[in-house]
């Protein structure tokens, strides 16, 4: 309700406070979502890296284990 004369248009407008801190809260609510999907993005990234070098020492170990089996193998049949 705006009264002639003079003073601030601020002084007799309306503002919704409560509006503006809803607001707000959901954009910081939204940059949080982001980040936290940005992060776990890198986390399914790092744990597929992982991933690749833990199979790669399994597969490591059974070629290991099977050269050493194949030599056991040729020295017994050699004998």
């Amino acid at each position: 309700m705006k009264q002639s004369g003079s003073g601030s248009r601020f002084l007799y407008d309306s503002f919704d406070a409560a509006q503006a801190r809803i607001e707000a809260n959901e954009r910081v609510a939204a940059e949080r979502w982001n980040a936290l999907e940005y992060r776990l993005g890198q986390i399914e990234a790092m744990l597929a890296q992982l991933e690749k070098r833990i199979w790669l020492g399994v597969y490591g170990v059974a070629a290991f284990l099977l050269t050493q089996g194949a030599e056991a193998l040729l020295k017994a049949a050699l004998k």
